[in-house]
C-alpha cells in the first residue's frame, strides 16, 4: 500500500488543515476519517466558508426551514448554523487537541 502523502507531510512536522467546513462532513464521520486516517489537524471556518457551505448543499435545508418557522431572521439563522458547526467540529477536534496539548502537529 501506498504511503499517505498527508501522514507523510504531518512526519515532518506540517500540520495538513481543512480550509472549509460543511455540516455533511460533520455528522457522516468524514471529518473524523480525515483526522484518523490522513492526520488532519485543524479546520478553518469564516463567513465566506459558511456561505458557500450554506449555498452550496442541501445539509442545511431542514435546519434552516425549522428556524424560519421559529420566525428567526437570517441573521440568527445564519449564527445558529455556524455556532453549531464550529461546535460539532471543536468537539471532533477535541481528543487530537487533548493529546497534543493544543500543538497538533506532534
Amino acid at each position: 500500500m501506498a504511503e499517505n502523502p498527508l501522514l507523510k507531510l504531518r512526519g515532518y512536522g506540517q500540520s495538513i488543515w481543512l480550509d472549509f467546513i460543511q455540516r455533511g462532513i460533520l455528522v457522516s464521520g468524514e471529518l473524523q476519517r480525515l483526522i484518523d486516517e490522513d492526520g488532519l489537524g485543524g479546520e478553518t471556518s469564516n463567513p465566506a466558508i459558511f456561505d458557500k457551505a450554506i449555498a452550496g448543499s442541501h445539509d442545511y435545508d431542514e435546519a434552516i426551514t425549522a428556524l424560519a418557522r421559529q420566525g428567526k431572521s437570517a441573521l440568527e439563522i445564519y449564527e445558529t448554523l455556524a455556532i453549531e458547526d464550529v461546535q460539532r467540529a471543536a468537539d471532533i477536534f477535541r481528543p487530537l487537541f487533548e493529546r497534543t496539548g493544543g500543538n497538533d502537529s506532534n
